[in-house]
């Protein structure tokens, strides 16, 4: 059987983890053998389904400056916990023998890392014989902003990477909207379509059923968008209807606390909970959703046919959910909400909008990217 290993780093949300878990799962449906090396913190309800999951020693960011980096003690790391770190990665990399070796994001990102990544890398090219290098990518990348950056990791993908697996719909977003130097990694660069994680569908749950749903991701984030939609609820069309507002786990108490005292006394009709693990299967029963534009969310959103008002995060000078964002309205997919604009009396309006409109139909967008991507990598692989 072949062998894929699959490196993933996630510093304060999960996305990057969910993602690289559905692709995991894709690959080993696709009849390889696969390891999903994690170094973030573990996170619960996130299967990889016949993908054997090792857990490096997590390592997770202070804040959404990505500079600091803590140990799972809370404890800034240092050159020892580097060295223990990148040998516990090497291990995994020697115990897989894999035929493939798939880097998420890096080295467009996780440049935090390169003290493990450039030691495997190094490694692994040495090897005889050496395994497929992919890197996987989202549709928006970040930390590209000078063109020394952009310099930087071209140079790193031509002396490193075989193949760089974009997971967008190029008729939507396209790697040069944030990489101006794609064109020189042109022969390396594959689209597959945007993954998502499609296992829960309508009709396998009542869950959601007609309701709105209120989500922020993990929660870091997401506070003054879950009060806002709270307060925004009898403004709208919707306000018969049950809303479901969903903090994620990473909100802290005190702000759940007080959106629970918010919510009950909101008149009723509104329930507030934690991330659930049928997310999916909420969003494919419900009227409408109301969400931040992370990757995830978005092709979740869409692959369950769901009306979506999206409020995409833009603090920290972040870009790439409102550039996301734009591009899915363009293509009348969604309605949005610029963050700075955010206010009850504005999100309603949004939401009447998007209950006027038909659900988005099946087709609209690529969303096979888990299925390709796999294919992909089963071929590189030699399976």
């Amino acid at each position: 059987m072949r062998r894929v290993l699959v490196y993933v780093q996630h510093l304060l949300g999960i996305g990057h983890l969910k993602r690289a878990a559905t692709l995991a799962r894709a690959l080993a449906e696709a009849g390889l053998e696969v390891t999903l090396a994690s170094g973030g913190p573990p996170v619960a309800g996130i299967g990889t389904g016949g993908a054997r999951a090792v857990q490096l020693p997590a390592v997770s960011a202070a804040d959404m400056t990505f500079k600091v980096l803590l140990d799972d003690g809370g404890r800034e790391i240092d050159a020892a916990w580097k060295e223990k770190r990148a040998a516990a990665l090497l291990a995994a990399w020697r115990a897989s023998r894999p035929h493939v070796l798939v880097l998420e994001l890096y080295p467009f990102g996780r440049r935090q890392m390169r003290f493990e990544l450039l030691p495997l890398l190094r490694e692994a090219r040495a090897a005889l014989p050496p395994p497929v290098i992919v890197c996987s990518v989202r549709d928006l990348l970040g930390g590209q902003r000078t063109r020394e950056r952009q310099e930087e990791t071209a140079g790193l993908i031509e002396r490193f990477i075989d193949h760089v697996l974009v997971h967008s719909d190029p008729s939507v977003i396209r790697l040069e909207q944030t990489f101006p130097l794609a064109a020189r990694i042109s022969a390396r660069i594959e689209y597959t379509g945007y993954v998502v994680d499609t296992r829960a569908r309508a009709g396998e749950s009542h869950a959601g059923q007609g309701e709105v749903i209120v989500s922020a991701g993990g929660g870091i984030v997401g506070e003054a968008l879950l009060e806002t939609a709270i307060k925004a609820r009898h403004l709208s069309s919707l306000k018969e209807r049950p809303w479901r507002v969903l903090a994620g786990h990473n909100l802290k108490e005190d702000a759940y606390a007080r959106l629970g005292r918010l919510a009950a006394g909101a008149g009723g009709g509104i329930v507030l909970e934690r991330s659930r693990a049928d997310f999916t299967a909420l969003l494919a029963n419900c009227e409408l959703s109301v969400s931040q534009a992370g990757y995830n969310t978005l092709v979740e959103t869409l692959a369950a046919g769901a009306r979506a008002v999206v409020v995409p995060f833009a603090g920290a000078a972040e870009t790439e959910q409102t550039q996301r964002a734009r591009c899915f309205e363009a293509h009348g997919l969604l309605e949005m909400v610029e963050e700075r604009a955010l206010s009850p009396q504005a999100l309603a309006g949004a939401i009447d909008r998007a209950a006027r409109k038909p659900k988005p139909g099946a087709g609209r967008i690529d969303l096979d990217g888990a299925a390709r991507s796999a294919a992909l990598i089963a071929k590189w692989a030699g399976a």
